[in-house]
């Protein structure tokens, strides 16, 4: 032991620190060490949490590739594909590993089609756009498969152009697409067109007795003439024996005043011209009715919508409804560019819906009035019925709504009716009218 050395005060506590040190330092070193560790901490949990997001976003994208019915490819700048989709591999009959570093044109089938790559890929460098392009890829069995591709450029974060991503789908399958869809879509027009028919026919069947009228009229005007001319030709026939049998003035004198051959020759012209008139007017309802009866086609002509109207009033009120009273406005110039057969359609089923609305009533009525508004046609039907309840206004044009009973209406007459003047450019629209009753507007565009 040292005994001439001294120990000054506080020597113990200058040992423990660094000169010029002190513990308030050192303090605030381990602090920020602390809060160092801490960021390094968050930052590699943040790290994870990116990391783990962008693995999902590449599984998730990596589905999408696996999943696409389409082909896909990306090359680099050179051409070299550096990326394909499960759909492209069971197209050529290669794995992905064979595909990577291949030059795309590699998979063409030859011919100007590594021409029309060519073109594609460099009108993609110029331009935002996609470039549509037909190709054709060798399968896996040797045989040509037309495609056709979006080439579309590739970059980078700033900009670059790296290559080009082609995304297409074999033409076969898209014509196939397409027949599946036309033949769908003319089977539900022949559906649609045999629907159409059934409701005319089915209201045709509830209009016989109208028919019938109409036709009895003329028919028997015609028979009755038919038998006036037979007896009048048997007068005629005994007279002309009598003139060819040598028969003298006088006796020829008295029969020519017992056969009334006077009167007889007076009558002809007139019963001629009846018969003539009664077999044309059952011609005209006869054609009428094949017109109505007939599958309508694409066929449109210029229609006189007056006599639409006319002859579906006709029709109704001399078959089921003969106490009807319809009280008819026409106007000049209601002429449409339409199937009259399909426009007649219409009106006898709104004549026919209004008159069994109002059939309960003591005087069962119904207004239809033609107008001319700027370029359309309007016709409105007003009947004196209770109208159209309130619940039922929203569906009362839905196919197979109806009030009616069991086995007295289908439901789709005012649906198609509905769709038939929507074809004609129209409009038929359903209201209560002020005065009581239910209203139907139908406003058509005029025939220029």
């Amino acid at each position: 032991m040292d005994s001439g050395r001294k120990r000054s005060p506080g020597g113990e506590r200058r040992k423990a620190t660094v000169e010029g040190v002190g513990e308030e330092t050192w303090l605030e070193v381990i602090r920020k060490m602390d809060e160092v560790y801490s960021q390094l901490v968050a930052d590699e949990v943040a790290l994870e949490e990116k990391n783990a997001q962008l693995e999902q976003s590449q599984r998730f994208i990596v589905s999408l590739l696996s999943s696409m019915s389409d082909v896909l490819l990306a090359t680099d700048a050179q051409g070299r594909i550096e990326d394909v989709n499960a759909s492209l591999c069971a197209l050529v009959g290669q794995d992905e590993r064979q595909l990577r570093g291949m030059l795309a044109a590699d998979l063409l089938a030859g011919g100007d089609n590594h021409a029309r790559l060519r073109g594609a890929t460099e009108a993609a460098q110029l331009q935002r756009d996609a470039v549509m392009v037909e190709l054709e890829l060798m399968d896996g069995r040797g045989q040509r498969v037309p495609v056709e591709f979006n080439c579309t450029a590739r970059v980078d974060a700033a900009g670059r152009r790296m290559g080009h991503v082609l995304v297409g789908r074999p033409t076969g399958e898209i014509k196939r697409a397409y027949l599946e869809l036309q033949a769908s879509h003319e089977a539900l027009k022949r559906a649609q067109q045999q629907l159409l028919h059934a409701e005319k026919l089915a209201s045709l069947g509830r209009l016989v007795a109208g028919v019938a009228h109409e036709l009895n009229n003329p028919i028997s005007f015609v028979l009755g003439n038919v038998h006036a001319l037979a007896r009048y030709a048997e007068r005629l026939q005994y007279y002309l024996d009598a003139l060819h049998g040598g028969a003298t003035a006088g006796e020829l004198a008295t029969l020519r005043q017992e056969l009334r051959i006077d009167q007889l020759r007076g009558d002809l012209p007139s019963l001629i011209e009846g018969t003539l008139e009664g077999a044309s007017r059952t011609a005209e309802i006869v054609q009428g009715l094949r017109r109505f009866s007939a599958i309508d086609r694409e066929h449109r002509m210029r229609v006189d919508v007056n006599e639409v109207v006319e002859q579906a009033i006709r029709w109704v009120t001399k078959g089921t409804a003969p106490s009807f009273v319809v009280h008819w406005q026409p106007c000049q110039g209601a002429a449409v560019t339409g199937s009259a057969s399909q426009l007649q359609q219409v009106l006898m089923n709104l004549i026919q819906n209004a008159y069994d609305a109002v059939a309960g009533q003591a005087e069962p009525q119904l207004w239809i009035e033609a107008r001319i508004e700027g370029s359309s046609l309007v016709l409105m039907l007003r009947d004196n019925g209770p109208g159209i309840p309130a619940t039922d206004m929203a569906r009362i044009f839905d196919p197979f709504f109806t009030t009616k009973p069991v086995g007295k209406g289908t439901g789709l007459g005012l649906s198609i009716s509905y769709g038939i003047v929507e074809q004609h450019g129209g409009l038929l629209e359903a209201r209560n009218a002020p005065q009581g009753g239910a209203e139907f507007t139908i406003r058509l565009p005029l025939a220029t």
